[in-house]
């Protein structure tokens, strides 16, 4: 069974992929950026697991990472690398303090960058190493796709993440290293705690005051009521690393229809006053 490199393991997405893995005899380095969830990680998933502590924005402790693990590799390549860290920034685009969506862009997007680059030798870049080349998965989201009102820097980073990917296969079939996209829909993940934690009334006073509320109020409560379970994103993860021909982007959404189908068939401008009809927009005059 092969190695497999995890970001933003603690919790969600990443969680799920890691049980999924270690269950299918895969041993797993993920990334965590505190000390008792790499312990707590150590304990529930035991020997197969190897916690990597760094942040996905700090260059150096990425590459000490990438280090650790080619010691345990002993000289072998790596089976896959899977970008899950991220954060979700959210707020109207008009008043949104322009240092968060810097933050947004360095975690998800720049992040994923700092991680490649460390981890990519170890691929099968490396051309000394032994064994096939590895795998990338990067972890977009349906927001890569389409983008809704008050999640910009989100939906940003991540249809900067699709271009990103497509770039980057392209130009790994160099060294045989193959990039997959997975785009999930709401997944029941920590995220919407988070979320329901952001202090959304600095835009009360704002035109945007009683929409940023309500659709703060419908998101969460559907991330938590419809989202999909980790395990079976995690699940997908595993298709995409080991499967003889990898589609280059797998959609996981909660209702195909609902939240893929139709949304991609609507035509824009119908989509936009259908969504404008629920926030309360108006046309200014």
């Amino acid at each position: 069974m092969g190695s497999v490199v995890i970001t933003g393991v603690s919790t969600g997405i990443g969680w799920g992929a890691t049980k999924v893995l270690i269950k299918k005899g895969h041993r797993v380095f993920g990334s965590v950026r505190k000390a008792a969830d790499a312990e707590r990680l150590q304990k529930e998933f035991g020997d197969k697991f190897v916690p990597l502590i760094f942040d996905v924005t700090d260059a150096k402790a990425v590459q000490e990472g990438a280090a650790k693990v080619r010691e345990a590799l002993k000289g072998e390549t790596l089976m896959g690398l899977v970008n899950n860290a991220g954060i979700a920034i959210s707020g109207p685009l008009l008043y949104l303090p322009v240092d968060e969506m810097r933050t947004q862009m360095e975690v998800n997007l720049i992040g994923v960058l700092n991680v490649t680059q460390a981890f990519a030798p170890l691929l099968g870049a490396d051309k000394s190493l032994k064994g096939k080349p590895g795998r990338i998965v990067n972890i977009s989201s349906v927001g890569g796709k389409r983008a809704f009102p008050f999640i910009g820097p989100y939906a940003a980073s991540k249809h900067a993440l699709e271009g990103f990917s497509e770039s980057l296969r392209r130009e790994l079939m160099l060294f045989g290293i193959d990039v997959i996209i997975i785009g999930p829909g709401a997944v029941k993940t920590a995220i919407w705690d988070k979320a329901e934690q952001i202090d959304i009334s600095r835009y009360a006073n704002t035109p945007y005051g009683p929409s940023v509320e309500q659709f703060s109020k419908f998101f969460v409560n559907n991330g938590r009521t419809v989202g999909l379970a980790p395990e079976k994103l995690g699940r997908v993860i595993l298709r995409a690393l080991t499967t003889a021909r990898p589609k280059v982007r797998y959609a996981v959404v909660p209702n195909f229809i609902q939240d893929r189908l139709v949304p991609a068939l609507m035509p824009k401008r119908m989509l936009d006053r259908v969504i404008a009809g629920r926030l309360g927009f108006t046309k200014a005059n």
